[in-house]
């Protein structure tokens, strides 16, 4: 079993995980560790392995087995609360949870994506992000830092965040539109001419050429947002794996043209069993 941890999350007692592929029991395509299926494939893995790929993750991270909490992600802002002890609905259209609840862990899965845990700083309140370009224009980032606070009651400058494996800019290539969707956001022009560089975008882009094409940096940008909603830059983690790159290690949408597993960062709220 293979996963990553932030030190800063490790440092106030939260429980949590961003996986690999490493470690599960899933055949291939989704060797090994495989938490989810890809949308509009007929290639699926078989959800008794994926529940059994979750209980081996949760059990390493000291979590209780059941399959933790999900949503039905769609790529944009939605952030869904779960209330301690209260049933909740998996099915539910959203990119973001934030939960207090210490007995059932929270999840969002990726398979390029950014994925961002975070916690209020004794941990009681945690959440997990999923932000593709599409929810990082559209603020599901702010959006959550926003429920985050009114939950744990404390300023976004007390919040610990720690930014997983997703997809490195050299290997995000994207087209025209993509990039003046970033441009119309994040308010810096992009630049012309053929192997032109960005105008100091604040999360970096690069233009390729006549054709518009470019790359973007999303965590950069995650990084980027997450700072200008208040977060101290010293209470916030990252990583530089990219998972288009790293195939030994991780599941890419990109890179294996959609039939892929899925990764996924999973968290969970301190209680006073776990103080």
């Amino acid at each position: 079993m293979v996963y990553y941890a932030s030190a800063i999350l490790e440092a106030i007692g939260v429980r949590h995980a961003f996986s690999t592929r490493i470690g599960g029991i899933s055949p291939s395509p989704f060797d090994s560790l495989n938490l989810g299926n890809p949308s509009g494939y007929a290639i699926q893995d078989d959800y008794d392995r994926i529940w059994a790929n979750y209980a081996l993750l949760l059990s390493c991270i000291g979590c209780p087995t059941k399959p933790p909490l999900r949503v039905h992600q769609v790529h944009g802002n939605a952030v869904a609360e779960v209330q301690t002890g209260k049933s909740f609905d998996t099915g539910c259209q959203a990119d973001a949870l934030v939960s207090r609840d210490s007995h059932r862990a929270i999840s969002v899965r990726t398979a390029d994506c950014v994925p961002i845990l975070l916690s209020s700083d004794d941990g009681s309140v945690v959440a997990a992000v999923h932000a593709g370009w599409r929810g990082i224009v559209a603020g599901v980032i702010p959006a959550t830092v926003k429920r985050l606070t009114a939950a744990a009651g404390k300023p976004a400058t007390t919040l610990r965040a720690a930014i997983g494996p997703c997809i490195g800019m050299e290997a995000f290539e994207v087209a025209a539109d993509v990039l003046a969707e970033f441009e119309r956001v994040f308010g810096r022009p992009l630049g012309t001419g053929i192997g032109a560089i960005a105008k100091a975008l604040p999360f970096g882009s690069r233009l390729n050429g006549v054709d518009g094409k470019g790359n973007i940096d999303l965590r950069a940008a995650a990084r980027f947002q997450l700072l200008n909603c208040g977060l101290d830059e010293q209470h916030l983690d990252s990583t530089d794996r990219c998972t288009a790159t790293h195939q030994d290690e991780f599941f890419s949408h990109r890179r294996d043209h959609g039939v892929t597993g899925r990764m996924a960062a999973i968290i969970a709220a301190n209680g006073s069993e776990h103080a």
